[in-house]
């Protein structure tokens, strides 16, 4: 699996996690999607995710939403919950404490306000 540049900088030392941020330049890279760092400590990413998605591992700490589409993460399994964020397309970021599920909509930017 190829990881996006924002989630490559996430690094364990010792047993205190650590986020180091780093610019994604203007070319994408082949790969996921969406990437994200799981509250078990590994990379997990989506290819043209659709709809809503578990977030396997239990989203957590690093994400980069590199889809077309706005990426709204959610506390409970199946886009329950409180949303913890809401990622539009490109953005990425640190996601505390966790989440669980991802709705991924498609908005034209002529209907966003």
């Amino acid at each position: 699996m190829r990881i996006h540049p924002g989630v490559r900088g996430f690094v364990q030392a010792g047993s205190v996690p650590l986020l180091l941020l780093v610019a994604a330049g203007t070319a994408q890279a082949a790969g996921p999607d969406f990437q994200y760092v799981g509250r078990d400590d590994k990379v997990h990413g989506l290819t043209d995710p659709q709809g809503c998605v578990e977030a396997k591992g239990g989203g957590h700490k690093a994400v980069t939403n590199a889809t077309r589409s706005t990426a709204t993460l959610y506390r409970g399994p199946g886009c329950t919950g409180d949303s913890v964020a809401v990622l539009q397309p490109g953005a990425g970021g640190q996601i505390e404490p966790y989440f669980a599920s991802v709705r991924f909509s498609f908005t034209a930017k002529a209907q966003r306000p």
